[in-house]
């Protein structure tokens, strides 16, 4: 069985709240898991949390060529603080977009590659077969992703990755890395008409940010990515307006390249913030790149009608994928980040999909199975 077409599919996914936090995603795991199982692939799932699954899915698997494995996430993030002009969980489609949370970020994706795959296989068995990936809490942090590696589920080999997430059907050879921090002070707190008897953490938070914005790296620009970013994003702190704060906090987000590592940027905020800071590392994943030579980004480039020489093509992504933990687990094989989604809807309030976008996706990924089966057999 292969759903009535992937515009149907697209709306069905959206349908499924799986916002994160909390994520939820057992149901959408469990509803793709059948029709996966209908159309005879392998289904599995494994557990981030309550009511969270990852599932994993595979078909045609040999073991005389690696499969291409076919990644993304289920989750998605809060509907934010605007108000929606449409129902976010409607898939709504209205002048050739369809409307709803995840619809770029990304669920139309998902429904690209679950169409493309059982398309696929109904034309011709693709040599090496397919294992899909589809992650709980990858918005967070990729959580999923990251507790399917470390757990020792055995993910066997792949050929080569496809994260599905929003590049607008133009693919990516990486993405820079990212290092989270919560970083706290703590102080004394008093009367806050008597100051002098307390010792204020806000302060001493402050002053360390100050430090932060100073940060330089120090790196060399990355042929690939770029140079690397700091930035604090949230802050908080103290109890009420009339009293000397005891404890205070603020994150960091750091986006980095190949020319930096992430103990070093550690070891060297730790010595420059000083005693009075406690670092907490929250998430750590490094970037991921992908020669432009290798023969599968070759193959993907002549699918999607992409030259090399196109200075306007963004190689190196800003944001995260799950790509930065399932390249390490396959041994660094060729990872593309391609969707069908909108990268600038992503997260926005009213977030829509080109449904053409979306369409073209099921061709652009069942084409590279097949070409990427042509190449397994050289």
């Amino acid at each position: 069985m292969i759903f009535e077409d992937v515009i149907t599919l697209t709306q069905k996914l959206i349908s499924f709240d799986t916002i994160n936090p909390e994520g939820n995603e057992k149901d959408i795991a469990i509803f793709v898991g059948n029709l996966l199982s209908k159309n005879s692939f392998n289904v599995n799932y494994h557990k981030l949390a309550e009511n969270r699954l990852t599932l994993i899915a595979e078909k045609g698997i040999t073991g005389l060529n690696p499969p291409l494995a076919l990644t993304g996430h289920f989750d998605t993030v809060p509907l934010g603080a605007n108000q929606w002009k449409v129902d976010p969980f409607a898939g709504i489609i209205k002048d050739g977009k369809i409307y709803g949370r995840g619809s770029s970020d990304m669920k139309g994706g998902l429904a690209a590659m679950i169409c493309a795959v059982l398309e696929a296989f109904k034309e011709s068995a693709p040599k090496g077969g397919i294992r899909l990936i589809f992650t709980a809490g990858e918005e967070t942090g990729c959580h999923g992703a990251k507790l399917l590696a470390e757990s020792g589920y055995d993910l066997g080999k792949a050929s080569a990755i496809i994260v599905g997430e929003p590049t607008s059907n133009y693919p990516a050879i990486g993405h820079k890395g990212a290092l989270y921090l919560k970083i706290s002070t703590t102080g004394k707190t008093a009367h806050s008409s008597m100051p002098e008897l307390g010792d204020n953490a806000i302060y001493k938070a402050a002053k360390a940010i100050t430090k932060i914005e100073n940060f330089r790296f120090h790196a060399e620009k990355d042929n690939l990515h770029g140079l690397p970013t700091i930035n604090v994003g949230m802050i908080k702190g103290g109890k009420n307006l009339n009293s000397v704060p005891d404890y205070a906090e603020f994150t960091v987000d750091i986006r980095s390249t190949n020319n930096v590592n992430h103990s070093e940027i550690l070891n060297r905020l730790a010595l420059e913030l000083g005693k009075e800071v406690t670092i907490e590392k929250l998430v750590d994943l490094i970037p991921v790149s992908t020669s432009e030579r290798a023969p599968f980004v070759q193959l993907v480039y002549d699918v999607c009608g992409v030259s090399t020489n196109k200075s306007e093509i963004q190689k190196s992504l800003p944001y995260v994928t799950d790509g930065a933990v399932l390249q390490q687990v396959y041994g660094n094989v060729p990872t593309i980040i391609l969707g069908p989604g909108q990268p600038e809807m992503a997260h926005q309030s009213d977030e829509f999909c080109y449904t053409a976008k979306i369409k073209e996706a099921v061709g652009m990924y069942k084409n590279i199975i097949f070409k990427n089966g042509e190449i397994n057999l050289c």
